[in-house]
């Protein structure tokens, strides 16, 4: 199979007690899958209770992966970032791939290339991930196509959020309208999403680390008092429906 004496010691000292047979059989569909030994062995390293997966089950989800388009060298980034892969319950990781074609509305190649380049994104809460996708296709206007390209949907929707936000107030970036035109010419994704902190500010907000963290600070109390005051509405609305539910009752009472 191509692995080195050091790996085949490694592997099998990774899960003490596995039968020979079983680490050969893993292997064996991991190899078929179009992996070569490094990635292999780097898979089984960092996530050892793949030995334990029963031959059968790690068939099943291989030829589940393969039906996703992820096979041969897709595979190797989806496996290094997420190994679990193999041992997540089929339904998490089928309501993952449902939001991104049902709610989303990526294609099938889009859907693939996503699992690839962002393979985080299995391990999401698929309300999270829907909710993140309506941020950058509502908010900040970036279609199907640019959220696939810019790896958009790896990132916490907490720092896009911040930065996106900075950059509105600044003036610095626009909501496209229903013709994709801007009256300012908003920044590549690469640029707000992809750099450090410090090259945000330099290049792309042109603003001081001081005046970000004092925005940080100022958005994190609006998004609380926006969620706080949403409670208080619908206690009073349903204290409100209870007062009248009484006083209806007290008219039943005296007729």
């Amino acid at each position: 199979m191509g692995f080195s004496d050091v790996h085949i010691n490694e592997l099998l000292s990774i899960q003490p007690g596995t039968h020979p047979q079983q680490l050969l059989d893993i292997i064996s569909e991991l190899i078929l899958l179009g992996l070569n030994p490094e990635p292999v062995y780097v898979a089984l390293k960092k996530s050892p209770q793949l030995l334990k997966v029963p031959v059968m089950h790690m068939k099943k989800r291989s030829s589940y992966l393969r039906k996703l388009g992820l096979e041969e060298g897709k595979l190797k980034r989806v496996l290094h970032c997420c190994p679990e892969i193999f041992i997540m319950r089929q339904r998490d990781i089928d309501s993952v791939v449902r939001v991104l074609k049902e709610k989303c509305l990526f294609t099938v190649q889009q859907v693939t290339e996503i699992l690839h380049r962002c393979p985080y994104v299995l391990r999401e809460d698929p309300g999270a991930l829907e909710y993140k996708f309506q941020y950058a296709y509502f908010r900040m206007g970036v279609k199907h196509l640019d959220v696939v390209r810019t790896d958009f949907l790896q990132y916490p929707i907490t720092k896009t959020k911040q930065r996106h936000t900075f950059l509105e107030r600044l003036g610095r970036y626009q909501t496209p309208d229903k013709k994709g035109q801007t009256q300012v010419p908003n920044p590549l994704l690469k640029d707000i999403l992809r750099v450090s902190e410090a090259e945000f500010l330099a290049r792309t907000a042109c603003s001081s680390a001081e005046e970000f963290e004092v925005f940080k600070k100022l958005l994190a109390r609006e998004e609380e008092e926006e969620s706080e005051s949403r409670m208080p509405d619908g206690e009073s609305a349903s204290v409100d429906k209870e007062e009248e539910e009484d006083e209806e009752e007290e008219e039943e009472d005296e007729l």
